[in-house]
């Protein structure tokens, strides 16, 4: 099981990547994030700790990480992975970007549904948020607020 979205935000990929790599501030544009910390470099491997608004705070570990296009952070409990890739392509005006969402492990039959339901229904919320936040910090003649 797949949940995907994709948003046009008019701004360049580099300005996306600057925004995620800012792991502590991402409750700015992300409405579903009450925390996220990271206990190192924005790099594969390195783990830390997101907090949802609603629910507890889960373990997190960065999982792919390609500068300008890409990353991944894995959310985990014991027998269950929740797995946030974030993508991002340049287009003629701006960037299309894409955050997909899925499960595994032996648990995944059991927590996937109810959390699945609560991906599908916050995640256009955190596209728009995003583009939002983006948008506003940059402004139209180059120049990053």
């Amino acid at each position: 099981m797949h949940i995907e979205e994709r948003i046009h935000i008019a701004v360049p990929p580099s300005v996306i990547d600057q925004i995620w790599s800012e792991v502590d501030q991402w409750h700015l544009w992300d409405p579903d994030t009450k925390q996220a910390l990271l206990n190192g470099p924005f790099a594969v491997g390195t783990k830390g700790r997101i907090t949802p608004r609603k629910g507890m705070g889960v373990p997190m570990v960065v999982t792919e990480r390609t500068e300008g296009r890409s990353f991944t952070v894995e959310g985990y409990i014991p027998l269950f992975r929740m797995h946030f890739e974030h993508m991002v392509s340049p287009t003629a005006d701006g960037s299309e970007v894409a955050h997909r969402v899925w499960f595994t492990g032996p648990l995944a039959f059991l927590f996937a549904p109810g959390i699945a339901k609560q991906v599908r229904e916050g995640l256009p919320h955190t596209m728009r948020s995003l583009k939002a936040y983006a948008e506003k910090r940059h402004r139209p003649d180059g120049v990053d607020v």
